[in-house]
């Protein structure tokens, strides 16, 4: 009798190895993927600049807001990690106002997928007045740029609980900034995006 119920147990825990081991097969490829590490050693391309795609929005908001009597100017656009520690600083640090809550690499201008505007008078000056109506058409001009942007599949800053950004426009593509951190970037050859959705 305790020779069977030592094989029983030792069947039992042989086939409770052999489904751990079965689950462990298919549960360590999520979890290397949930580290902050590449396991494939591909050699990610620099960012240096805006992604294509937020370029090409970008410029058509220019020029749509121009179609309006409205003049932007693009404060800002892709940043690499040093720019945004020395803006993070701001305020903390360094003197200034805070202008951020993102620290080097958790900010999408850091990736391409982000810009800041602002409005430009026809004497060259620069505002960010969220209630000036140069076009003379009873309706704030910041708020017809945002409208216009959200259109062209921009997210606004402004729309934002916490810590409201009202310059900022950003395409995230789907992804997370924890995914950006980790390598992977939205396909340089998108032609179609609208907020929510991948598209090609």
């Amino acid at each position: 009798m305790i020779k069977r119920r030592r094989k029983t147990v030792v069947l039992l825990a042989a086939l409770l190895l052999a489904i751990f081991y079965m689950q462990m097969q298919t549960a360590i490829p999520g979890i290397i993927n949930d580290m902050d590490f590449d396991l494939d050693n591909k050699e990610k391309p620099a960012i240096t600049g805006l992604h294509p795609y937020v370029l090409k929005q970008k410029n058509e908001l220019v020029r749509l807001t121009k179609q309006r009597g409205i003049t932007i100017i693009i404060t800002d656009g892709y940043r690499s990690h040093e720019e945004q520690t020395r803006i993070y600083n701001q305020g903390r640090t360094t003197e200034g106002d805070i202008v951020t809550n993102a620290k080097a690499g958790q900010s999408l201008h850091n990736y391409g997928l982000a810009i800041d505007f602002a409005l430009k008078l026809e004497d060259g000056s620069v505002i960010w007045d969220m209630e000036y109506d140069g076009n003379g058409n009873g309706k704030s001009d910041w708020m017809e740029v945002v409208t216009i942007a959200k259109e062209l599949g921009f997210e606004w800053g402004g729309d934002w609980d916490k810590f409201p950004d009202y310059p900022h426009l950003q395409m995230d593509f789907g992804l997370t900034i924890r995914e950006l951190q980790r390598g992977k970037l939205p396909d340089p050859d998108i032609h179609e995006y609208s907020e929510g959705t991948k598209s090609k």
